[in-house]
């Protein structure tokens, strides 16, 4: 047994027979360095409103399985709870603090890393060509601004963008194999993407749809036949939460948050379906969102807010993408497919982020960096076989890196007080690669034609080519890669905003609903809290709540001091207007705390009635009205309140409704 092991554990280390011998080490020296990335100096709650969720789940597997944002289970967030599921396991085996909380996040980020890897690598095959391809991309993925911050953070985009890229490593499988099991698994995943994050996780199902209809090795009836069965299982895989809740009898679970009618299809069909696209928050109408992204157009993506974010690579990616379809790049018998496969996730995630008018956070676009990372090192890789092959196609290369290179310039311009010195550092290196990229194209170095090309440039023109294409490849990658970069580093040293976690320097810009820009990177958001609840008592010497969430609902801390005194026999702590009030006093005192309107404090979940029976039960005692859009936007709860319950003296706000 021991020595059949030990070889096994060396070629995981080493790689397999064939493969470079630097391949696996530098697999390695990556993943390493996106888990110092993603974990290094952890701090605080993240997004209060989703941490309170993973507290309560931890009190009760009620509150866990419905997604519940306090331990008595009156409302849940506005997402599925997939991903709180995860954070939620590992607080109930470690106990709730932030390292339990966020190191499955940081797994799941560096995970997502490996994934990428292995699939680049599989489209080329076990050849050199395919391992640098795959390393390309694994830096990339690594480095990529956005998903440096929202892996240091608790939103489930984290999570999706894993389960996104396993259905993505498994689709490829199944060309790869012309089996139908790894397809079936691509659905699975796709649908558990779906309970992470809703809709979203099916803007990768044209490109895998399109690559299985056009590249899989059978006939167009059994293709057909085999994206129908997909589909079977993409919809089961999906809709299965969503059935048992909305089949669940509305008065014996949470109220689901985000929803106007208390059903989940609701909010899959408005809040987070098209109400994101078109700008109906709700599903039968409404103009827009929060909008911290900018303004929506084809522009925005490159805008002050959001080009430090996802954009540096995008030019490349353009290039590597139009040099494919003109040569119909052929890596294997599949390469094709893995071009249609990453090219479609990218053009259908740029198209749909860039013209959706409602609610957009920089942070959805890290579900972006899987496809620029594999196009990336794809593109690299096919780029510089036809730069050594084709003095006709040679040209692509430097053409790729003079966009990206004077992209990146452009962006660190942007903010000239920060590293003022790194935008001519990628001056610099662009125009030294382009310069020599060129020198050896119109010197002849290059063959005159792609019959050249097994004979390799260093080996058949000399030292002083290979010297000149080093030279060439290292300023290539510092115009490439410093940017993002520095940007990704500079999460490290700063409180990472939860509610719009973004990477690199202030822009400047902010504005509101359909305005140009948002709360800008390490702006005018306050930060989150930096102590970790482990108790039932807010800590000693500390205050309850801080007035400094994100939709203005902070509470006073003798408010909380006083209602943890007197709450009795109450299953609730307080009845407050909004989540974001509600999260800050679940996460100081451990005690449940109902948001009557959600996180948006506008969400229709209290009634009088329904708000009369938990007083008359002795459940609620003290309720706090208003927040933003008041208590579930019903002016009736807050007159009901006010003309029927008795204000706590020297608690501004506070009303006590015992009977």
């Amino acid at each position: 047994m021991t020595a059949v092991a030990a070889p096994a554990r060396v070629r995981a280390l080493t790689g397999a027979a064939g493969d470079p011998r630097w391949s696996r080490p530098a697999m390695w020296t990556v993943l390493a360095a996106a888990f110092v990335l993603y974990a290094w100096a952890l701090s605080g709650n993240a997004n209060e409103y989703y941490a309170a969720a993973v507290l309560s789940g931890t009190r009760s597997w009620k509150a866990f399985f419905f997604g519940a944002i306090d331990a008595g289970s009156f409302i849940t967030v506005d997402k599925p709870p997939l991903a709180l599921w995860v954070m939620g396991l590992s607080a109930r085996i470690f106990g709730y603090s932030t390292y339990s909380m966020l190191m499955p996040q940081v797994l799941a980020g560096v995970a997502a890393v490996g994934t990428v890897y292995s699939a680049v690598r599989r489209s080329f095959g076990r050849t050199r060509q395919g391992h640098v391809a795959a390393l390309v991309a694994a830096v990339v993925m690594t480095l990529t601004p956005i998903t440096v911050a929202i892996n240091r953070d608790n939103n489930p985009d984290t999570v999706l963008v894993l389960l996104l890229v396993l259905a993505a490593w498994f689709c490829l499988e199944s060309l790869r194999t012309a089996r139908l099991r790894p397809l079936l698994l691509a659905a699975l995943f796709v649908g558990l993407g779906f309970n992470a994050k809703m809709l979203q996780a099916y803007l990768v199902v044209p490109a895998f749809g399109v690559a299985y209809l056009v590249c899989a090795r059978h006939g167009l009836a059994r293709r057909v036949g085999h994206l129908l069965a997909a589909g079977v299982v993409l919809v089961a895989s999906s809709a299965w939460w969503m059935v048992v809740v909305d089949l669940w009898p509305a008065a014996s679970r949470p109220y689901v948050g985000g929803s106007t009618d208390n059903t989940v299809r609701d909010l899959v069909i408005g809040y987070n379906g098209l109400g994101r696209i078109f700008g109906q928050d709700r599903a039968g109408g409404g103009s827009g969102g929060a909008n911290f992204g900018g303004q929506a157009g084809a522009g925005r993506l490159f805008n002050e807010v959001m080009a430090g974010q996802i954009s540096w690579l995008l030019p490349f990616c353009a290039v590597a993408l139009a040099f494919a379809v003109l040569l119909r790049v052929r890596g294997t018998l599949f390469g094709g497919a893995a071009w249609l496969l990453w090219g479609g996730w990218l053009v259908v995630h740029h198209a749909v982020f860039s013209f959706s008018h409602g609610t957009f956070h920089p942070y959805y676009t890290t579900a972006m960096a899987p496809a620029v990372a594999a196009l990336t090192g794809m593109g690299a890789t096919v780029m510089w076989q036809a730069y050594r092959g084709s003095r006709g196609w040679a040209w692509a290369l430097p053409a790729a890196v003079a966009v990206t290179g004077g992209w990146a310039f452009v962006v660190l311009r942007r903010t000239p007080e920060w590293l003022p010195w790194l935008a001519w550092v990628v001056l610099g290196a662009t125009t030294v690669a382009v310069v020599a990229l060129v020198t050896v194209i119109v010197t002849g170095l290059v063959p005159a034609s792609a019959t050249g090309a097994a004979t390799g440039l260093v080996a058949g023109r000399g030292r002083m080519a290979g010297r000149v294409t080093v030279v060439a490849v290292a300023a290539a990658v510092v115009a490439g890669l410093a940017g993002p970069a520095a940007y990704a580093v500079s999460s490290l040293g700063t409180p990472m905003n939860g509610t719009n976690p973004t990477a690199g320097p202030s822009t400047g810009r902010t504005g509101g609903p359909g305005g140009f820009g948002g709360p800008p990177p390490g702006g005018e958001l306050p930060g989150v809290r930096t102590d970790a609840l482990q108790g039932d008592e807010p800590p000693q010497g500390e205050p309850g709540v801080r007035e400094r969430d994100s939709m203005g609902g902070g509470v006073a801390d003798s408010t909380v001091q006083y209602l943890v005194a007197n709450q009795g026999r109450a299953t609730w702590l307080v009845a407050v207007g909004s989540a974001q009030q509600a999260s800050s006093i679940i996460l100081s005192t451990g005690r449940p705390v109902i948001a009557m309107g959600g996180f948006t404090g506008s969400d229709p979940a209290m009634t009088v009635p329904r708000l009369r029976e938990l007083v008359s039960s002795g459940r609620l005692r003290y309720v706090l009205p208003g927040g933003r859009g008041g208590p579930g936007g019903d002016t009736a709860v807050t007159t009901w309140v006010t003309a029927g319950c008795a204000a706590v003296d020297g608690h501004t706000g506070l009303y006590d409704c015992a009977p």
